[in-house]
């Protein structure tokens, strides 16, 4: 029996201590109070976003999924579990995966987002991933039907996908990556050239994005100076922080932050920073469930007025899933999401990078709206959202066998229908847990009142 034979023949075996099918079931446990662990999350955070995040996460029942990261672990955390490990996303809903550009300037597709990021068992993202396809199947008035079949779409895509990776060598394993090509040839090949066409529209933006796009869109010129266009509550450039963001700290925090940010890069990236010069810096609100955590970008200038930079430099946290799996072992949050995204993709932006905690809070950098593309979920049909539930899936699994093993997780899942339908009958349950939690939220929105206790 080869090595590729005995590692499959390893995730077999361990079908007989947690059996495929039993990943199907889900109960909350008694005791998880979904408003209580979410209200949680608000302390640290800046107090007076902390409506905003509220507001967001009351748009849909898939918004409030986006937030509820922490709230998935704890749930999961009663669920049958493999410890097959594998570097995680720790929150891998269908909206952190998306385009951007890799060094070479290529547009590549994967997972995009790694502030929960950490080792643990592999179906923890893939549960939370196919979750999220039938929560936003929904949202779109999709009948459950269909909302099943994206989510088993994107199981299945996983499963597959590692069952090939599996074969694949270690080199061909970690060079392997999505490019925005390769979707678009998918769909031309399934002859549908009107969605190739809108699909290369989408590319082709994409690939405009770069410093230049993000200077037009986010500055603005006075008095023959160019400075960050103010835009609160969601963007607050330095002179017009509010007293309770302490500009006069903030100012000397993103200094400090930079210089010892320079530290943690290559050196010969470190030699193509100190090129640039500072021209700005704003306070920006980012996303759903990271509204209030402190993220600022930084307008930096090379060569002339032609040559921006913009940096992103938001707070990290400890990952949601270190109350449940051995905590990181990077002391610096942000050299774990650093170090979380490097080891996950592919491609990765050069300007990654973290810095101490100079206010008593930690940061990663990174550069900001890079050639960024992501999918319009809400236009989607139930067919295109299978499509992109596949892209997804495969995009995972090929992530998680950077650092797993294929072949054992492969072993494990099998060629058959048992362990994909079991995941799909999980989203499909968790899908119903997270309706109910949203009303919840609902109402004790409009309540204005306080959680519950039990």
């Amino acid at each position: 029996m080869g090595q590729i034979e005995t590692r499959r023949e390893e995730g077999k075996d361990l079908r007989k201590q947690v059996p495929r099918s039993s990943h199907g079931a889900f109960e909350r446990q008694p005791g998880v109070n979904p408003v209580a662990i979410l209200l949680g999350q608000d302390e640290g955070r800046v107090q007076s976003l902390v409506p905003v995040r509220h507001e967001r996460m009351g748009e849909s029942a898939y918004a409030f999924y986006r937030a509820g990261a922490k709230l998935m672990a704890v749930d999961l955390s009663s669920t049958p579990t493999t410890k097959l490990m594998a570097q995680l996303c720790g929150d891998a809903h269908l909206a952190n995966f998306g385009w951007y550009g890799s060094p070479e300037r290529d547009l590549v597709f994967d997972v995009n987002d790694f502030d929960e990021t950490l080792p643990g068992s592999f179906e923890w993202d893939l549960k939370r991933m196919a979750a999220s396809f039938a929560i936003a199947s929904a949202d779109n008035g999709f009948d459950d039907e269909d909302s099943r079949k994206s989510a088993a779409a994107s199981v299945n895509a996983y499963s597959d996908g590692m069952a090939e990776l599996a074969q694949r060598g270690f080199l061909d394993v970690w060079y392997s990556q999505v490019s925005a090509d390769d979707i678009l040839n998918t769909l031309e090949a399934d002859g549908k050239t009107k969605k190739a066409r809108k699909a290369g529209k989408k590319v082709k933006k994409a690939r405009g994005k770069d410093s230049m796009h993000v200077l037009g869109k986010l500055t603005e010129t006075v008095d023959g100076k160019t400075r960050i266009r103010s835009d609160p509550p969601f963007v607050v450039p330095l002179r017009d922080m509010a007293a309770d963001l302490r500009p006069d700290d903030v100012r000397q925090i993103v200094h400090d932050t930079m210089a010892s940010y320079v530290t943690s890069v290559p050196d010969g990236f470190a030699v193509l920073l100190d090129r640039y010069r500072y021209v700005d810096m704003a306070f920006k609100v980012v996303g759903v469930g990271s509204v209030g955590t402190r993220c600022f970008i930084v307008f930096l200038e090379g060569r002339d007025a032609t040559d921006p930079l913009f940096l992103q430099i938001k707070q990290a946290e400890k990952s949601a899933l270190e109350a449940h799996f051995p905590p990181s072992v990077y002391d610096h949050p942000g050299h774990r999401v650093v170090a979380g995204q490097q080891l996950m993709q592919t491609s990765s932006d050069i300007f990654l990078g973290w810095t101490g905690g100079i206010d008593g809070h930690q940061y990663y950098v990174r550069q900001l709206k890079d050639m960024k593309a992501s999918v319009d979920v809400a236009s989607l049909d139930p067919k295109d959202m299978q499509r992109y539930a596949k892209a997804c899936g495969a995009t995972l699994a090929r992530s998680h066998s950077r650092s797993g093993d294929p072949a054992v997780m492969s072993g494990y899942m099998g060629s058959g229908d048992v362990f994909a339908d079991a995941i799909t009958d999980f989203a499909v349950a968790y899908a119903a847990q997270n309706e109910a939690d949203y009303q919840t939220w609902m109402t004790f929105m409009a309540s204005d009142g306080a959680p519950d206790e039990t």
